[in-house]
């Protein structure tokens, strides 16, 4: 006797409706009643159809009948959006995609919104902009922090003549190679110790507890996309009492990363459950909030919270590596979270700030913007601005997205301004090369009243994960650390 085929088309036109439950079916019933004659499966097919509850408890049809049960009605609510935003400003907006622009005034409608924001390094993402800030009136939104928690900048100074980067360029190599794992997933095999991963969220929070193991494995990782470990030239301009160190020329270690697996499933977890709260109309979906006066709205702020400190620490194991092989304690460490929401004051009121993708500008804050593999970083100080509410860039912003950069650049002419700038790259691809970049110059030069350069960074030695981006990962920066 023939096994069993079955085809698409014979179940819609028994009334079986489009989507996952045809695959399964046929999948079900060829391998259960391979026997069967067509007509024979088909009619087992029509009775699970007429009367899916009868079989949610039989061995084999139940998968097909949970597929046809009656879709319970979402219990949270439909939320439009208001007919006009609040005011908000945008700094360079004569390179700002129109993307990042309408996801923008998205933000800004939304019932919670105050007061926004946008930056000259800004292009579209998931829900807020990268580089959009919006503050909000006793709510959070996940995706307005982004799905890399805490994602941050983090540079050691050192007291050493940076000419030492060419002189000792392979034992500046195997360091940057040592003292840390790149890659989406990568685990160390022994683990680092921090006081991080005893903190009492990971037991007394739920979607923590499953994470914790992991989170102790990638302590101390880098991860993939934009995030990277560099060796480079810092220049101190002028003495400045918040930077402390004095004018001239120092080698620096600069790194950018977030908080790993850990962050990206604490955001897509309460986005979920943020979603279903509270439903918003179109694209503006993304942008759903808890309010922090409700259980899962202070869950996220601790869990968010902690993914920042988690953030920090592996930047910290990363350097105090880095200080130890060097035999020198850095003169100064500067460092800030780009993905991340604040409790903040603002016209008299406290307010929830998102920065994501966002430097934190408040008067005399320090920070760090970097540009790409060749261009420069800056050293900056904030003047607290409160137009910008009192952030910068984080970057210098991509002009070109991961599938144009790897449709449009060549390997040649990737180490063409490799080798005109005199870094060395390890790993890193063509979705990073400097040419999906725009120009740092250009967009520090949009925001000269937020921040005051004190100081600069040139890379040389560069250290990037080097494996191709995934499909999902090409459409942005903003899974992958921004």
């Amino acid at each position: 006797m023939a096994k069993l085929k079955l085809k698409g088309k014979e179940l819609r036109a028994i009334g079986y409706p489009e989507g996952p439950v045809i695959s399964i079916a046929m999948h079900l019933m060829e391998r259960n009643y391979k026997h069967h004659t067509g007509e024979q499966a088909l009619e087992i097919l029509k009775r699970v159809l007429d009367a899916p509850g009868e079989f949610l408890a039989d061995e084999v049809l139940a998968p097909i009948a949970e597929q046809l049960m009656p879709k319970p009605e979402p219990e949270g609510e439909d939320i439009p959006l208001n007919q006009t935003g609040v005011q908000y400003n945008v700094f360079g907006g004569e390179f700002i995609e129109s993307g990042a622009m309408n996801q923008m005034n998205q933000a800004a409608r939304l019932p919670v919104s105050v007061a926004g924001a946008l930056m000259p390094d800004a292009h579209a993402g998931y829900g807020l902009p990268i580089g959009g800030v919006l503050a909000t009136e006793n709510a959070v939104i996940p995706y307005g922090v982004g799905v890399d928690i805490g994602c941050r900048m983090c540079l050691s100074v050192f007291d050493i003549d940076p000419k030492e980067l060419t002189q000792r360029e392979s034992y500046f190599t195997r360091e940057l190679n040592e003292a840390t794992l790149f890659g989406s997933g990568r685990q160390f095999d022994v683990m680092s110790e921090h006081a991080v991963i005893d903190r009492p969220e990971f037991d007394d929070l739920p979607i923590l507890k499953s994470l914790k193991d992991r989170a102790a494995r990638q302590l101390g990782s880098s991860g993939s996309g934009n995030h990277f470990v560099e060796f480079g030239i810092v220049e101190i301009i002028d003495k400045d009492v918040q930077l402390g160190i004095e004018p001239g020329v120092y080698l620096g270690l600069l790194s950018h990363s977030g908080s790993r697996a850990l962050g990206a499933n604490i955001a897509n977890h309460y986005t979920r459950v943020a979603k279903d709260k509270r439903r918003l109309p179109g694209e503006a979906h993304n942008l759903a909030w808890l309010s922090m006066d409700e259980q899962e709205g202070i869950e996220y702020w601790l869990a968010m919270n902690l993914a920042g400190d988690y953030a920090s620490a592996c930047h910290h194991i990363i350097h105090a590596k880095i200080a130890k092989q060097l035999g020198r304690q850095p003169l100064k460490m500067v460092e800030n979270h780009h993905n991340f929401a604040w409790k903040e004051m603002y016209e008299d009121r406290e307010v929830i700030v998102h920065r994501k993708g966002a430097t934190p500008a408040g008067k005399d804050v320090l920070g760090i913007i970097p540009g790409s593999m060749t261009a420069p970083g800056f050293i900056v100080k904030g003047k607290g601005e409160a137009a910008s509410l009192f952030s910068a860039s984080h970057g210098a912003g991509r002009k070109m997205s991961r599938t144009a950069a790897l449709n449009s650049i060549t390997k040649n002419a990737l180490n063409d301004m490799l080798t005109k700038h005199g870094v060395k790259l390890l790993g890193g691809g063509l979705d990073e090369a400097p040419h999906a970049y725009k120009d740092i110059h250009t967009v520090m030069n949009a925001q000269q009243h937020l921040v005051d350069t004190v100081g600069a960074f040139y890379p040389k030695i560069v250290k990037m994960d080097g494996t191709a981006p995934k499909p999902w990962m090409k459409k942005g920066q903003d899974i992958v650390g921004e």
